[in-house]
């Protein structure tokens, strides 16, 4: 039996990111990862016949100054800054994201645009006196016209609920301070800061890439927590976690490929596994309000199409979010946009289709070939490539991209921590499913960093729930200037019933 003082699970942002600091402090550390081959989980970089491509698209740009400065002693001379550019496709044709109300409503075309500012109208005139649900604080907005054209789509594609079913205040914390009259009257004539210093250099303009994508960097990481002391267990799943009160120590017990099992002890255990999966591996068996918790928790899942085509310079944004209804695809990666070099063959792109969907519905249950020709079929709809240009692809699936912020996760979640605070010390939850929360892979970190904060200090000195939870967090202000800094990821709930009103 292995001895190590802190057991990791996971070798996702928040995992790597503890094993580190806490390797660099001279504390053993041990990380199992269930992935045979990839570190780095949702921020990993899959390969493809030399190929790289990002699961989903991960920008480096922080608030938090100590993350910054983690990325830059990871990764200092692998860091690209590239531009970013990003476009919505409607009907046949690109816009601006974000939007520009003039070129919308000229690219709508003079009747289409009419029926939206006749539509913003009625909707300013006969507002929704208490909207409740998505669709009616955005038409409060914008109308009911754009309403349907700008945002209903994309909101259901990814999140697989209707836009009525989705919570205002969710609305309101995404669309913050939008209208309609504002945009259009900034496309016309947007007045200049009265000084110079007034113009941030935002997450709008550039953002921080690894040269080989988000994979290199936890890659490097991997390597410097080995070089440090620290180990790590590629193909390892953790099928057990029992805590011995009397000894005051943890058994992980963990799985590979072939069958074999082997059981480690350790003082700490942290874990970036998914709640759900967490809580079913624990013995003494938790309650079973929180195991019912746990089994109640829900997560929206996704796979992306990765299509190697000829380069034809079709478009150069990072990513086009399709609000088509006519396609299934939600959004449309450029990698070389991202970064050159991830394209081996400079006659050559890779675009990466993203499909949102559920683990075990159709989608995910289709097969490699036909989600291939599915995403050469769409691509070609957008115009973004014909069939005959397309000369490979593959398929990555991911389970658990995003927790589900359903009625009662809250509750659940609630349980899951009591539960586990009062019979299991020294467990540590950390980053988006460890926490069941939908962070950045900022956010992710930073819980990784307070926890080490804790276990060093011996005692519970920062509130990790309290990362993400500031009451605004945009993709905007200084890179790094914050110390400490949190945010917002705001994630859509679900309608909530009216109180009934109190009997006089």
């Amino acid at each position: 039996m292995r001895q190590t003082t802190v057991s990791i699970i996971g070798a996702g942002p928040a995992g790597l990111t503890a094993a580190y600091l806490l390797s660099k402090h001279g504390v053993s550390v041990n990380v199992l990862e269930a992935d045979p081959e990839y570190v780095g989980g949702i921020s990993r970089t899959a390969r493809y016949k030399g190929f790289h491509f990002d699961i989903g698209g991960h920008r480096f740009f922080s608030k938090s100054k100590e993350v910054e400065d983690f990325w830059t002693e990871i990764l200092p001379n692998d860091m690209l800054d590239r531009p970013r550019s990003s476009r919505i496709f409607y009907n046949g044709k690109f816009f601006a994201y974000p939007l520009k109300g003039g070129e919308a409503l000229f690219k709508l075309g003079v009747f289409e645009a009419t029926r939206c500012v006749l539509s913003y109208m009625k909707a300013r005139a006969f507002p929704v006196k208490k909207p409740r649900n998505f669709e009616e604080w955005v038409t409060n907005q914008f109308g009911s016209r754009l309403f349907g054209i700008f945002f209903r789509t994309y909101t259901e594609k990814v999140w697989g609920m209707s836009c009525k079913e989705i919570s205002a205040d969710w609305a309101a914390q995404r669309i913050k301070g939008l209208s309609l009259s504002t945009a259009i009257l900034n496309a016309v004539w947007k007045p200049k800061p009265k000084n110079k210093g007034a113009v941030i250099k935002t997450l709008i303009d550039t953002f921080r890439y690894p040269r080989l994508g988000p994979g290199l960097l936890w890659e490097a990481c991997a390597e410097k927590i080995k070089a440090q002391g620290g180990t790590i267990e590629m193909g390892r799943k953790v099928t057990g976690l029992r805590y011995d009160s009397d000894a005051k120590t943890w058994h992980v017990t963990h799985t590979a490929a072939d069958g074999s099992t082997q059981t480690d002890t350790a003082e700490h255990v942290i874990s970036s596994a998914p709640m759900r999966q967490l809580v079913n591996s624990i013995t003494p068996t938790p309650a079973p309000a929180a195991i019912d918790a746990a089994n109640k928790l829900k997560y929206r899942d996704f796979l992306t199409v990765a299509l190697v085509v000829k380069d034809k310079d079709q478009f150069n944004d990072n990513w086009i979010y399709i609000h088509d209804p006519g396609v299934k695809v939600g959004r449309v990666q450029n990698f070389k946009s991202w970064s050159p070099f991830l394209v081996p063959d400079p006659s050559l792109n890779c675009y990466g289709l993203e499909y949102f969907c559920f683990e075990g519905d159709g989608l995910w249950n289709s097969t490699d070939d036909d989600l291939i020709a599915l995403a050469k079929t769409e691509l070609a709809k957008i115009g973004l490539a014909k069939p005959e240009d397309v000369v490979d692809g593959c398929v990555v699936r991911q389970p658990k991209a995003y927790p589900v912020y359903d009625d009662d996760y809250a509750t659940h979640v609630k349980t899951i921590r009591d539960e586990l605070a009062a019979k299991y010390p020294n467990l540590h939850l950390v980053g988006r499913n460890g926490m069941h929360k939908y962070n950045n892979q900022d956010h992710a970190m930073m819980t990784a960093m307070l926890c080490v904060e804790n276990i060093r200090a011996g005692k519970p000195v920062f509130d990790l729930w309290e990362v993400n939870q500031d009451a605004e967090y945009h993709e905007s202000g200084d890179r790094g200037a914050q110390a400490g800094a949190t945010g917002l990821r705001s994630v859509p709930t679900k309608v909530k019933d009216e109180e009934p009103a109190a009997a006089s």
